[in-house]
C-alpha cells in the first residue's frame, strides 16, 4: 500500500495535462483517498484471515483423510459447488462495487464544489438546488451500494446451504458404514466435527470474496490512473540553431486539443521574439489566449512545427529545466496554507533565495502591508488566503515571480477585481517586473499594451492578426474594432 500510494503520487506528476482537464478534482481525490483506503483495509484485515483459512483447510483435509478417504471424497465434492456459487455471484457484485466507487467519486466532487463555493451558493440562494443535486447523487450511490451488498450477501447463505448438504451426505454415508461395521461411531462423530471445520474456511474464503470484490473495484480505479500514458518525453529531432537571435520562436506551429487534424486551433503559427521584447496576447473571452501559455510551458506539446527557446526546441529540454527559465503571474492567485514568507519563497526553493525574499517583497509593494500585520511575514494564510485582500494576494504572487528572477515572464493582467489604489500598486510592480525581461502578457485592458513589441490577436481559438498597436489600428480589422469598442465603453463609464 505504501508503494502503491507512492506510485500514484508519482503518476500524478507524469500524466499529461489532458488527464486533469477530463477528470474532476473530486474523482481524482476519491481514487487517491477512498479507493486507496479500501485496498489498504482489505490487505490489513483480510490477509491474516486468508492465510489462516488456507492453513485450516489443508490441515483439516489431512485429518479427514487419516480417518476415511471415502467420506473425504463426499466432503470435498461440495467444494466445486462452492466455487460455482462464488464464480456466478462474485462478478455480478463486483460490477456493482465498481459502480459504487464511481458514484462515490462523483458525490465527492459535488460536495467539494459546493463547499469550496459556499459563499456563491448562499448568495444566490442555491442551497436547496445544491441539496437536490446531492440527493440525486446520493441516491445513485445508495442504489449501487445496496445492490452490491445484497448480491454479495447471497454468498453466505448459499455457502451454508452447500455446507449443510455436505454434512447430511457425510452423516448418511457414515451411518451406513457404522451399520456395516466398516467404521466406528467415534470416527464418524470425529469426521462430522472435521466436516464442520472443513466448511468453515471455505465459508470464510467466500465471505472474503465480498470484501475482495469491493477491493478489486477500487484497485481497478487506481490502476486505471497508473496505466494512463505518461507525458511524451521523446526528443524533437530538430537541430538547434546556434547563437539564435531570438529568445523564443514559434516556427510553423500546429496545435489542437483534440486528436485529429480537423481539431487544429493553430494551423501555421509563426512568431519570433527577441530578448527583452514584450508580446501581448489579446482577444475576447474564450478566444484561446491561454493556449499559447500552455504551449510555452509545455503543459501541452505541439502537433506540428516547433517552439524554440534560445534556438533549441523546447521538447529537447526536460520540463523542469524549461520551466526554470519561466515565471507566471496569473489572474487566479494560488496561495497555499502557510506563512506569507513561505508563499513568496515558493517560487525559488534554493537556500540562497532566503536573503532576497524581503527584497522581492519590497519590489512588489508587499512589504508595505505585511509590516502592518501583527505577525508580519509569519502571518499564516488560511486555505483560500481569504484573510488578506484580493489585491494583496496578487502582489504576493508578483513578489514570488521577482524571487524567481526569470528570463521569460508570463503575465495575466489581474487588476479587474481590485480597488483603484491597489491597481496602481500592481501596475507599478508589474512594470518593474517586466523591465529587461522577455514577456508574454495576456491583456484584458488594451490600453495597457499599446507599447508592446508585438500583439497577437486571437478569436475562437485561432490567431487572426499580429503586429504592433499602430499597425493593427491601420488595418482597421478585428483588433481595431476590439480596441475602439473597449475605449468607447470606458468613456461611457
Amino acid at each position: 500500500v505504501y508503494e502503491l500510494r507512492r506510485d500514484l503520487k508519482g503518476k500524478m506528476n507524469t500524466v499529461p495535462m489532458e488527464y486533469f482537464d477530463t477528470h474532476s478534482n473530486g474523482d481524482v481525490m476519491s481514487r487517491a483517498v477512498n479507493d486507496m483506503d479500501n485496498i489498504s483495509n482489505t490487505l490489513q484485515q483480510s490477509l491474516t484471515q486468508l492465510v489462516t483459512s488456507i492453513v485450516t483447510f489443508f490441515g483439516v483435509l489431512y485429518m479427514m483423510l487419516t480417518i476415511s478417504w471415502q467420506l473425504t471424497l463426499v466432503a470435498v465434492a461440495t467444494v466445486p459447488l462452492s466455487l460455482i456459487v462464488v464464480g456466478i455471484v462474485a462478478p455480478k457484485s463486483q460490477r456493482f462495487f465498481a459502480s459504487q466507487q464511481k458514484s462515490l467519486g462523483l458525490l465527492n466532487n459535488q460536495i467539494e464544489e459546493t463547499y469550496s463555493g459556499h459563499v456563491v451558493v448562499k448568495s444566490f440562494n442555491r442551497e436547496a438546488a445544491s441539496i437536490e443535486t446531492f440527493e440525486k447523487e446520493n441516491e445513485v450511490l445508495f442504489k449501487s451500494s445496496w445492490k452490491a451488498q445484497f448480491i454479495s450477501g447471497l454468498i453466505m447463505p448459499l455457502m451454508n446451504f452447500i455446507k449443510n448438504l455436505g454434512y447430511i451426505f457425510v452423516a448418511v454415508l457414515g451411518g451406513i458404514m457404522v451399520a456395516n461395521k466398516s467404521m466406528t461411531l467415534g470416527n464418524v462423530q470425529a469426521f462430522l466435527q472435521y466436516t464442520n471445520q472443513f466448511s468453515q474456511p471455505i465459508t470464510q474464503l467466500a465471505n472474503l470474496m465480498n470484501t475482495i470484490q469491493s477491493t478489486v473495484a477500487s484497485a481497478e480505479r487506481v490502476f486505471e490512473v497508473l496505466d494512463e500514458k505518461d507525458m511524451d518525453n521523446s526528443p524533437s529531432g530538430i537541430e538547434p540553431i546556434p547563437n539564435s537571435p531570438y529568445k523564443i520562436s514559434f516556427d510553423h506551429v500546429q496545435f489542437g486539443y483534440g486528436e485529429g487534424t480537423d481539431d487544429l486551433l493553430m494551423k501555421d503559427f509563426n512568431l519570433d521574439v527577441k530578448e527583452g521584447q514584450m508580446v501581448a496576447i489579446v482577444g475576447p473571452t474564450g478566444a484561446g489566449k491561454s493556449t499559447l501559455i500552455n504551449l510555452l510551458e509545455r503543459f501541452y506539446d505541439v502537433k506540428g512545427g516547433s517552439i524554440k527557446f534560445n534556438g533549441t526546441d523546447t521538447r529537447d529540454f526536460s520540463r523542469e529545466e524549461l520551466r526554470s527559465h519561466f515565471a507566471m503571474v496569473l489572474q487566479d492567485t494560488w496561495l497555499f496554507n502557510g506563512s506569507i514568507y513561505d508563499n513568496i519563497k515558493y517560487g525559488n526553493e534554493k537556500k540562497e533565495a532566503d536573503d532576497f525574499v524581503v527584497e522581492a517583497a519590497v519590489a512588489a509593494h508587499v512589504d508595505d502591508f505585511v509590516r502592518k500585520l501583527p505577525h508580519g511575514y509569519d502571518t499564516i494564510l488560511n486555505e483560500d488566503a481569504s484573510n488578506i485582500s484580493q489585491g494583496q494576494r496578487q502582489l504576493i504572487t508578483i513578489a514570488r515571480a521577482f524571487l524567481v528572477d526569470p528570463e521569460v515572464l508570463i503575465l495575466d493582467e489581474a487588476t479587474s477585481s481590485v480597488d483603484t489604489r491597489t491597481e496602481v500598486l500592481i501596475q507599478k510592480a508589474m512594470r518593474k517586473l517586466l523591465q529587461g525581461r522577455t514577456s508574454f502578457v495576456v491583456a484584458h485592458r488594451l490600453s495597457t499594451i499599446r507599447d508592446a513589441d508585438n500583439i497577437i490577436v486571437m478569436d475562437k481559438g485561432s490567431v487572426v492578426e499580429t503586429g504592433t498597436h499602430d499597425e493593427l489600428m491601420e488595418k482597421a480589422g478585428f483588433y481595431a474594432d476590439l480596441y475602439n469598442s473597449q475605449f468607447s465603453e470606458e468613456s461611457v463609464s
